[in-house]
């Protein structure tokens, strides 16, 4: 057993005591949350707090609710018999026109400016055209950006590592990306931005070390699937119109704590808003159920990718990734309480964190990983407001047939690809040390 994984196991006890509820006897990790598996006494402590937290946002609040049913209907189609694929309704054709309309706005405040500025040359027009020009561009259609610069590993920096990703890519049925950025969040995604549409996989290290080589191949199959499955909302044009609504939508955000003169701007603001609010609603409603049926698509294809098993452990392993984030957070203010001479010498022995990370993982009871799936059907818990929750995709992967792994990473092969990770791992530690963990 390794020192670091030793320290973990050392802190670790069981405890027990009757439930106040049932009476029945509770045994249960004392770093962990204490809660009955008969009555579910205590089950979700924090439900309350993050239900007001979520109250607060009616555009999330709405979103949210359509995850559930759209994910529930959804899951009774796929059990009943049906299959998720991608397809073209009535719904996304409608959005596709909308987010039309949105740039065609663009694209006329645009032609205004540049009409006001000719007309108005040397006059007071040029101020509307200058202003009509700014606005334009401030919601001009733009792919996502790139996440905050990495370590970036090149296809001739790890080709062991995009011959997986190729190879993972072929199985789902797209075509594999144009480079890999590592990062410190425990997330990975892939991306495509830029004109050309060039795909960006960034891979977040505390996720990638804490899953099994086929959770790691199920990661990389769910994301790389978006690409195969005609995801709606994924797509150019929708995608850009939304986030220039956003914009839209973020530019008539009430003041808060107004004086007299701002109090009447937020009357003026209320019907913008309220338009904008219901445009964004409408194409929630239109390309939700796209975008669910998106997800149970690359769910699927993970599985087909890693096996129905390590797609499954991928979502129980995202359950609690709140405990990494804890690890980490906690190693990196360890770090700091030591006082510069302390902290130099963590950064030299940085990469252990990974290891002490990996056991503190690896030592989190299946009671844990339990109470967060029960936790999650109640909550309706999904990665984002957009998602299906998180138990229902567990539940239509399990139950169809189960799929066996396509893509099997040898052990020769992991340790190729940790070989080629291990810049990238040193560089990563070394920042959560020196600069501390943000999620």
């Amino acid at each position: 057993m390794a020192e670091g994984e030793s320290a973990i196991v050392r802190t670790v006890e069981e405890k027990s005591q009757a439930c106040p509820e049932c009476g029945a006897v509770i045994r249960a990790d004392s770093r962990f949350v204490v809660w009955c598996g008969a009555c579910e006494w205590n089950v979700d402590p924090e439900g309350a707090e993050r239900d007001r937290e979520r109250e607060r946002d009616r555009l999330d609040r709405a979103r949210r609710a359509l995850a559930r049913r759209h994910g529930e209907r959804l899951l009774t189609e796929v059990t009943a018999g049906g299959s998720p694929r991608a397809l073209r309704d009535p719904a996304s054709l409608l959005a596709f026109v909308i987010a039309l309309a949105v740039h065609g706005v663009t694209l006329g405040l645009a032609l205004g400016g540049v009409w006001c500025l000719v007309r108005g040359w040397g006059g007071a027009g040029m101020l509307l055209g200058l202003f009509l020009l700014a606005v334009a561009w401030s919601i001009r259609p733009r792919t996502a950006r790139p996440p905050a610069a990495g370590p970036v590993l090149l296809r001739e920096d790890a080709p062991e590592l995009y011959a997986l990703v190729d190879e993972v890519a072929g199985v789902v049925g797209t075509r594999g990306v144009d480079q890999v950025v590592v990062d410190a969040c425990v997330n990975a995604s892939v991306l495509a931005h830029g004109v050309r549409g060039r795909r960006l996989l960034t891979l977040g290290l505390p996720l990638w070390e804490i899953l099994t080589p086929q959770q790691r191949v199920a990661l990389l199959g769910h994301e790389l699937a978006h690409y195969s499955n005609g995801d709606t909302r994924h797509g150019l044009v929708v995608s850009t119109a939304y986030r220039s609504l956003t914009t839209w939508h973020y530019y008539f955000v009430p003041i808060t704590r107004p004086s007299a003169v701002e109090m009447v701007t937020n009357l003026l603001y209320v019907v913008p808003r309220l338009l904008l609010h219901g445009m964004l609603t409408l194409l929630d409603r239109l390309t939700l159920r796209a975008a669910q049926r998106a997800e149970y698509l690359a769910d699927r294809g993970a599985a087909r990718a890693a096996s129905t098993e390590a797609a499954v452990g991928l979502m129980d392993r995202i359950l609690v990734t709140e405990s990494a984030e804890v690890t980490l957070r906690r190693e990196a203010n360890r770090a700091s309480l030591t006082g510069p001479h302390g902290a130099r010498a963590a950064e030299v022995g940085a990469e252990e964190i990974w290891e002490r990370l990996r056991a503190y993982m690896a030592s989190i009871p299946e009671d844990e990983y339990e109470r967060q799936r029960r936790v999650g059907a109640r909550r309706g818990h999904s990665v984002d407001a957009t998602h299906p929750p998180t138990h229902l995709r567990r539940t239509c992967l399990l139950a169809g047939p189960s799929a066996p792994a396509a893509v099997v990473t040898g052990e020769d092969r992991e340790r190729r690809i940790a070989a080629e990770l291990a810049g990238a791992r040193a560089t990563v530690a070394r920042r959560i040390v020196r600069d501390g963990f943000r999620a």
